[in-house]
């Protein structure tokens, strides 16, 4: 075993050139392959965090996801109800500070109730619809990131004003709202509403800066016309993964429809699996051509080594050993070129790291990274695994040539 590591070290020492260009293909296609899967899967999760950061974990709302059947078909099997709508329910979660109560008992993190509800929202003449969720500021600070989201005011603020509103900043450029200007909110059913608008919040996801005002619970329930409506539980649970079983739970005590955040975002997780699948494929590619070079090297290496294999067989080493002595070769360029790509991959994330920018209503920013061990055990992996392939195949075919045809063929 010493002298198979004795030839292949002097082999690799002797062609320093060769082997210098060899490692350095290894550690540029790892180096790159950890950039770009730290800023993929950075990017992915900063974006699955703003999803998660922009809404509760879980709306509990007043609706079901099954409509109710018809009174006859409860209790007749082979009744068929044709031209009748389904039973009318009253608006509202029924007993909706018990069901609070009951989801504080067991639910691993916070729970708010609040008001959600229909208007257009009207100023200098411009129009545009909006969803107004009334809140309560004290409770809203543990299930959503609205407190930390504000851009002038504060949530405090709603206490502080008549009918007081917090517009999202998309929303207040659409129709040129600024902090203490009077908004007119009115309803399909025609009622108006005046609120003066004491914030504007930013939470990243267009959708919701165009469209949400918030304002207190008693607020919205007038507006709604209801006095005592609450039609939405809001829940922000401990762990964020953990919202879909949280979700399903919910609606099988309450028979309530429950969303969590998965769901709502379903399309976009999916989404990002087809993401994932495209970023490993690439690293492979990166690392597959990275790969030909150390073939390259490892079949010039045997090509000029024949004299040396023909003695070596001749003093009788098996095919096994001298192909052992190159696919060492190659796994000696692949573990060098893996420890100077981890050294490169993670400069390049420092560098990419450095980079600010501005984007719309954020302070400056850096492009998001995750530093994840695994990407650096991925990339080496499948490089090193691409090295000893690559150096399998020269080497098989150079251990398979008789000793005597390589001499006798030697200029």
């Amino acid at each position: 075993m010493r002298l198979i590591f004795d030839i292949a070290f002097t082999h690799v020492r002797f062609r320093l050139r060769q082997t210098v260009v060899g490692m350095l293909g290894v550690a540029t296609g790892v180096g790159f392959s950890i950039m770009m899967a730290s800023l993929m899967e950075g990017s992915q999760r900063d974006f699955i965090r703003q999803l998660v950061d922009a809404l509760p974990h879980v709306s509990v709302t007043d609706e079901r996801r099954e409509p109710p059947a018809q009174p006859a078909a409860e209790v007749f099997d082979a009744v068929v109800v044709h031209g009748l709508s389904t039973e009318q329910l009253s608006k509202g979660i029924k007993n909706p500070y018990a069901t609070l109560a009951s989801l504080e008992a067991w639910v691993p993190g916070e729970v708010a109730p609040s008001v959600q509800t229909k208007a257009v929202a009207r100023f200098g003449g411009r129009d545009t619809a909006a969803t107004v969720i009334g809140i309560d500021p004290k409770r809203e600070v543990h299930v959503s990131q609205l407190a930390t989201q504000m851009r002038e005011g504060s949530l405090e603020g709603l206490f502080k004003a008549s009918n007081a509103v917090i517009v999202g900043d998309g929303l207040a450029k659409r129709i040129g709202l600024r902090v203490g200007n009077t908004v007119t909110l009115a309803t399909a059913d025609g009622r108006a509403f005046y609120g003066q608008v004491v914030g504007l919040f930013h939470s990243g996801v267009r959708q919701i800066d165009e469209s949400q005002i918030y304002t207190l619970v008693r607020t919205a329930q007038v507006l709604s016309g209801r006095t005592a409506l609450v039609n939405q539980i809001r829940v922000r649970v401990n762990d964020a993964m953990q919202a879909r079983e949280v979700a399903t739970r919910i609606e099988r005590l309450t028979g309530y429809k429950s969303v969590s955040w998965q769901e709502a975002h379903e399309d976009l997780l999916s989404a990002f699996q087809i993401r994932n699948a495209i970023m490993f494929m690439v690293v492979g590619a990166i690392l597959l051509v990275a790969s030909f070079g150390t073939y390259n090297i490892v079949s010039t290496i045997t090509h000029e080594k024949a004299r040396d294999i023909a003695i070596m067989k001749s003093l009788g080493l098996r095919e096994g050993t001298v192909r052992s002595i190159f696919v060492l070769e190659a796994g000696v360029i692949g573990v060098l070129g893996c420890l100077f790509g981890f050294v490169l991959g993670y400069l390049l994330c420092r560098g990419l790291g450095l980079i600010e920018f501005k984007a719309g209503f954020t302070d400056a920013t850096r492009l998001p990274l995750l530093y994840a061990p695994q990407h650096y055990l991925l990339a080496g992996g499948i490089a090193l695994a691409s090295s000893l392939f690559a150096g399998y195949f020269p080497a098989r075919r150079a251990a398979r040539v008789h000793p005597v045809e390589i001499i006798r063929g030697a200029s």
